[in-house]
């Protein structure tokens, strides 16, 4: 079965949406599951996982009656308050939902770099422990040092670094990125989405504009620990889906079937399903 682990919803109306402007034109306007089931349809993905796009819970609430009326849609990584005095009560009454499979901060717009490493946030990295959820961690390359302090601190945090975390490919400096990949990757808890690449290039980007990037994330990871996911919409702002699909899939071709089929879909089964007892 193959999944889309990194896929969005949202409705302007709703009005918590503080990153979409008019600016990003191309993606402001609504996107349902109506527009994304072709595209799933046409390229053989069975279910998604559906991410949160604004950091407050009537988002969380937004997309877990999406996922509930969805069937493709096989879990939700929503939001909460992770510095609430009472986030423990709150995880645990969003873990009541079968769907939520994941909590994720919107990291890369708090202004604090060191925010994640703040000692005031261990009662919500322990109560996403206890409840099976994964942390789905939206970093850039300067955010990986105060994620290398969670992961020491909470070494049964399953957790998940999206888009790569975003490495500048477009100046393709890179190297400090590779460094801080590679020491996140000696946390075996710890997995990586193989997503929101492209959007991290410029317009004109190619197949090898990527595989830098591409191949250091398979060396450090390994082909158990990528994840696909495509990053919709937003990866419109420079290729469809089925171009980023077909990108990643070259890009993995040197890889046997049973480590492609791993990436497309079973490591996401593993992650985020299985956590909550639903692989």
């Amino acid at each position: 079965m193959r999944i889309d682990a990194h896929q969005h919803f949202w409705r302007l109306a709703r009005g918590d949406y503080r990153w979409l402007t008019p600016a990003l034109l191309p993606i402001y306007r609504d996107f349902g599951p109506a527009d994304l089931a072709p595209l799933l349809a046409e390229h053989g993905i069975a279910r998604t996982i559906l991410v949160q796009a604004a950091p407050t819970e009537a988002e969380t609430a937004y997309l877990l009656d999406i996922a509930a009326a969805t069937p493709f849609v096989a879990g939700v990584v929503g939001w909460t308050d992770f510095g609430a005095p009472d986030v423990a009560e709150r995880i645990a009454a969003l873990a009541g939902d079968p769907l939520l499979v994941g909590l994720r901060p919107m990291v890369q717009d708090i202004a604090e770099d060191g925010w994640l490493a703040r000692p005031a946030l261990a009662p919500a990295f322990a109560a996403m422990t206890a409840h099976g959820l994964v942390f789905d961690a939206l970093l850039l390359p300067r955010h990986i040092a105060p994620m290398l302090t969670v992961l020491e601190r909470h070494p049964d945090l399953t957790c998940v670094i999206d888009h790569g975390a975003k490495p500048n490919l477009v100046s393709g400096d890179i190297a400090a990125w590779r460094h801080g990949m590679t020491a996140l990757a000696a946390y075996p808890r710890l997995v990586c989405k193989l997503s929101g690449l492209v959007t991290e290039a410029a317009a004109d980007w190619t197949m090898e504009t990527l595989r830098p990037a591409v191949e250091h994330l398979l060396a450090v990871f390994g082909p158990d620990r990528l994840i696909f996911g495509s990053d919709w919409p937003v990866v419109t702002l420079r290729a469809s889906y089925g171009q980023w699909l077909e990108t990643a899939e070259a890009l993995l071709a040197g890889l046997d079937e049973a480590q492609r089929a791993a990436i497309f879909g079973g490591n996401a089964r593993n992650l985020y399903l299985s956590q909550r007892g639903r692989g």
